[in-house]
């Protein structure tokens, strides 16, 4: 029998009543059991540095959470695999929980089973999904974590009643994904949303995914700090407050000390946030050229900078829009719901498959009922 594709289609939640939804996810809103919004599920959000999993309800909110490091020898799936079960089971002894979501940071395929490709843990066709299921005994998904995250924004947070909604991270590089109609858009191999890697600089900085000039290396994380650090190597003098700020050493400027210097007005590091902002409205334009969103939601640890970042990429992305003036403009939002994105999405995709699973298990004791 074939696995069903958890999360792929997933049905639109009672609470989103009168927001503005397209007439198929309406639809699909209406036929949904009220009593799905009582199933506690829960969320694992994999990183290269942590591990955080979190009990959910029906309403988005997180009733409990933990989080451990990333093991050092993650380099083994089989040890990471370790440290979910661990948490989960933790959670399982103080929930009544009903199914398991994993966001991953990586390719994962079309059936939600398998990582594909996990850079940071070195997961390589890892059968994620079934290696869990077998251990825990919940019914498990396993999702793209950028997916996971908009889907989350999608329904409970700064996404919440558009119909048509790109969802970008902006972390250690891009991450991005879709949600059209009430569905997560993956494209047809899964692989959708990898915008990070469009090519916005022909010939420009090389890209750990092989190739140069990649969005995500003048847009990202990295590139704030690669810019500011550049700044030291000159020994520009205007980076030295930064410098100072930073104990004097390159190594302490990071991507969350720039953004701290720029909100207590250092010129400099307001500057380097104005240059990725300016990057990012330059990839938004070019994404509401080929999608045509109604909004844009920007999370991830760089979008923290707030306005310092979002007025340069709004600015940016009227002045390059192509059509400007003579078609509506999407909105650039910052996401709502933080560094629980991630973990709040995998756990509401889970929750398709729990009911799935509910009303499987109540059939099987129906028929053995004499």
């Amino acid at each position: 029998m074939t696995t069903p594709n958890p999360g792929t289609r997933p049905p639109v939640l009672p609470n989103l009543l009168g927001l503005g939804l397209g007439p198929r996810a309406e639809r699909r809103r209406r036929s949904l059991p009220a009593s799905l919004l009582r199933l506690p599920t829960i969320g694992v959000d994999i990183g290269g540095t942590k591990v955080v999993a979190g009990v959910v309800d029906g309403e988005g909110t997180v009733l409990e959470k933990l989080r451990t490091d990333t093991p050092d020898k993650s380099k083994s799936p089989k040890v990471v695999e370790d440290v979910i079960v661990e948490l989960v089971l933790q959670l399982a002894d103080r929930h009544d929980v009903h199914a398991v979501g994993v966001g991953a940071a990586g390719w994962v395929d079309a059936e939600r089973s398998t990582v594909l490709f996990a850079p940071h843990l070195n997961w390589r066709g890892e059968p994620l999904r079934d290696a869990l299921s077998e251990r825990l005994r919940f019914p498990v998904i396993v999702e793209n974590d950028a997916n996971a995250a908009a889907w989350a924004e999608w329904r409970f947070g700064a996404g919440r009643g558009e119909d048509h909604m790109v969802m970008l991270t902006l972390g250690t590089g891009i991450g991005g994904a879709v949600v059209r109609d009430g569905y997560v858009d993956r494209g047809k191999y899964g692989l959708a949303g990898e915008f990070g890697h469009m090519q916005v600089v022909p010939g420009g900085h090389r890209c750990p995914c092989g190739n140069r000039g990649c969005w995500e290396q003048y847009s990202s994380g990295n590139a704030l700090v690669r810019d500011a650090r550049e700044l030291v190597a000159e020994e520009s003098p205007v980076v030295q407050p930064l410098l100072a700020r930073a104990g004097g050493t390159v190594d302490g400027i990071t991507g969350p000390l720039v953004t701290e210097a720029a909100r207590d007005g250092d010129p400099t590091a307001t500057e380097l946030l104005y240059e990725v902002g300016t990057w990012l409205g330059v990839g938004i334009a070019n994404l509401a050229a080929a999608l045509d969103p109604g909004r844009f939601v920007i999370g991830g640890g760089v979008s923290e900078a707030g306005d310092l970042l979002l007025a340069p990429a709004r600015d940016t992305f009227r002045r390059t829009l192509t059509g400007r003036g003579f078609r509506p403009e999407a909105t650039i939002v910052h996401a709502a719901l933080g560094n629980e994105a991630g973990l709040v999405g995998a756990a509401d995709l889970a929750r398709q498959v729990a009911r799935r699973f509910r009303t499987i298990k109540r059939r099987r004791v129906e028929r053995a009922v004499p």
